[in-house]
């Protein structure tokens, strides 16, 4: 494996009204929730499933997953 961790973008789709989450360092990753809460447990899993399917090894016991998130949020402008 060329990462000892894996990192993952956890983005807020304001027209689906839903988390995505993707990463460049496993091939395949798109999954989707509702909420952060319920995005991670799928990342995990989804990761679990690809890195057998994608022939990744590791001499890891665990591989880290860093799951970063963003939303974009705005206040109005008092002074506007």
């Amino acid at each position: 494996m060329k990462h000892v961790s894996i990192f993952v973008r956890a983005d807020w789709d304001d027209e689906a009204g839903v988390w995505v989450a993707t990463s460049n360092d496993i091939d395949g990753l798109a999954v989707e929730a509702e909420t952060l809460e319920a995005l991670s447990p799928k990342v995990l899993a989804a990761i679990s499933d690809l890195l057998e399917l994608n022939g990744i090894s590791s001499d890891l016991a665990e591989i880290p997953v860093h799951i970063m998130a963003e939303q974009l949020a705005r206040v109005p402008n008092p002074n506007f």
